[in-house]
C-alpha cells in the first residue's frame, strides 16, 4: 500500500481505465502533477463492469484513498451522468452501466467519471500546453482513432467525439488518425497536408477555436508534422502526455465536490 495525505483542493485522486490497463495515482492538484507513481492493474480479459468494478477497488485499496476524497475516473465511452453510452475497447455489457452508481457500491466511493479524451484535454487547460489560455480550447488526441475535447472558458464540453465527424464521405478517423497513418505507411509530410489538413480544416470552421493542442503519442514527433498544417489559431503538442488523464479526472473531480450544493440544515 502507498500512503498519502489528501486535502481537498491540494491532492486528489485520479483512475483511468484503458483497454489494457487500469492506472490510477494520487495527483497534486496544485502543481499538476502525480503526487505518487501510478499503480497499474491490467484490464480483465472479459472487461465487464463487474471485473473492472474490482480493479479499482484495488487500486483505491493500494492508496488507502478516504472515502471522502474526490476521485475521478476516466473510462474510454461515451459518459453521461456517470452513466456508460458506449464502449468500443471493453466488454459490451458496458453500455447502459452506471459506473458512478457501481463503484459507489463496490467500493464506498462517490466518483466523477469522464470520457478519457476530456480528462486529458482538461488537465491540458488546467495544468498544461493550454494553461493560461481564454476562449475555447480544442484538444485533439491522434492515436489508434482521434478524441476530441472542448474547453470553453476552462468549463469542458463533454462527449464531442470530433473523430467521428463524417468528412468528404468518410469518418475522419479512418482516414486521418495516427493509426491510419501508421498502417498504410504515410510519410509525415503526407499524412499532414492529405489527411490532418483537411481534419483541421473543417473542424476549425465548426468551432473557430483560439488553441489546437494535439496529443495522443505522436505528439512526441510534432515537430515533424505540426508545422505542415496551417490554421488560423496557433497548434501546439500536449504537455502531460501519459498522465493527463488521470490529473485530468481528478481536477475534474475536486471540482464537482466543489460545486455540490450546501446541504440544507
Amino acid at each position: 500500500m502507498t500512503t498519502v495525505t489528501y486535502e481537498a483542493g491540494a491532492v486528489g485522486f485520479g483512475i483511468d481505465i484503458g483497454g489494457s490497463g487500469i492506472k490510477g495515482a494520487p495527483a497534486d492538484l496544485r502543481a499538476g502533477a502525480l503526487a505518487a507513481k501510478r499503480f497499474r492493474v491490467p484490464t480483465p480479459e472479459k472487461s465487464t463492469p463487474e471485473a473492472v468494478a474490482a480493479c479499482l477497488a484495488e487500486v483505491l485499496l493500494h492508496f488507502e484513498v478516504p472515502t471522502a476524497t474526490p476521485v475521478g475516473i476516466t473510462f474510454p465511452g461515451i459518459i453521461q451522468h456517470g452513466v456508460v453510452l458506449s464502449s468500443a475497447n471493453l466488454h459490451k455489457s458496458w453500455i447502459g452501466t452506471d459506473l458512478a452508481e457501481l463503484v459507489r457500491l463496490t467500493t464506498g466511493h462517490r466518483v466523477t467519471v469522464v470520457n478519457d479524451a476530456d480528462a486529458a484535454g482538461y488537465a491540458e487547460v488546467r495544468h498544461g500546453a493550454a494553461l493560461g489560455q481564454d476562449g475555447v480550447v480544442l484538444v485533439l488526441t491522434l492515436g489508434t482513432g482521434i478524441g476530441s475535447a472542448l474547453i470553453n472558458d476552462g468549463r469542458l464540453v463533454p462527449n464531442t467525439e470530433l473523430g467521428h465527424l463524417e468528412i468528404d464521405g468518410y469518418d475522419a478517423e479512418t482516414r486521418a488518425s495516427s493509426a491510419v497513418k501508421d498502417r498504410e505507411g504515410l510519410s509525415y509530410k503526407v499524412w499532414a497536408k492529405e489527411r490532418l489538413q483537411r481534419y483541421f480544416e473543417v473542424v476549425e470552421f465548426l468551432f473557430s477555436p483560439d488553441l489546437f493542442v494535439v496529443g495522443g503519442g505522436v505528439s512526441k514527433d510534432h515537430e515533424k508534422f505540426v508545422p505542415l498544417i496551417t490554421t488560423r489559431a496557433p497548434i501546439v503538442p500536449a504537455a502531460l502526455r501519459n498522465q493527463a488523464g488521470i490529473i485530468g479526472a481528478a481536477a475534474l473531480a475536486d471540482r464537482a465536490a466543489r460545486e455540490l450544493p450546501t446541504p440544507t440544515p
